[in-house]
């Protein structure tokens, strides 16, 4: 019987292949070459943000139950200040008005600094910093970007482990950045891993 955990393993490792270049053999088509929109993206030092990104509190159990009202899912993504691949999916992923339209529509995005001091409350009612909450949710890529499930039923304890049902480790070119968040908006992780998706996406014509 296929278990949460279990799955989730297969998930990760699938994202750690697409990071380190492994998965070349089912990633046949360049990225696009879309039309960029930089209106929305503001730069702060080394760091970028896009302006419709969440204004947090950085409440995690919070920021899911909002989105979930909002009839959104709930992506956290992990950057790091002077992150080259940071900065490519601000100006090139994020800058594709067709891609950001699509996640604006059906997301919402909290912004983490990597090594950041900010108090976070995780799901499990733990406070730390930023940088600590890397650290304990398994972060080692920048970017990375967590893709939350449902909140969990009310009076229910939940962590990272529990709600986790994606995530996307390094940069992804344009056209897989976008597929990572259909297949989680669509709930596919429930029945095929990340590559099965694209590459069916792929025989349909639709990446």
């Amino acid at each position: 019987m296929q278990t949460r955990r279990g799955f989730s393993k297969r998930l990760l490792a699938a994202g750690t292949a697409l990071a380190s270049g492994l998965a070349g053999a089912w990633l046949p088509v360049p990225a696009r070459a879309g039309e960029k929109d930089l209106s929305t993206v503001e730069k702060s030092g080394g760091h970028y943000r896009q302006t419709w990104f969440l204004s947090s509190f950085l409440d995690m159990n919070e920021d899911l139950t909002m989105a979930a009202e909002n009839g959104k899912r709930l992506a956290v993504i992990f950057e790091l200040e002077g992150c080259p691949y940071c900065r490519e999916t601000h100006l090139v992923n994020f800058a594709d008005p067709e891609i950001r339209g699509y996640i604006r529509e059906n997301f919402e995005m909290v912004q983490i600094d990597m090594k950041g001091s900010a108090a976070v409350t995780d799901f499990d009612g733990e406070t730390l910093s930023e940088s600590k909450l890397r650290k304990k949710w398994g972060i080692r890529f920048s970017p990375t970007i967590i893709f939350l499930g449902e909140p969990p039923a009310e009076g229910t304890a939940a962590g990272i482990k529990d709600l986790e049902v994606s995530r996307m480790q390094g940069y992804f070119r344009p056209n897989y950045f976008v597929s990572m968040f259909r297949y989680v908006r669509e709930k596919a992780y429930e029945s095929q891993a990340f590559p099965a998706y694209v590459k069916a996406q792929l025989a349909a014509g639709k990446s």
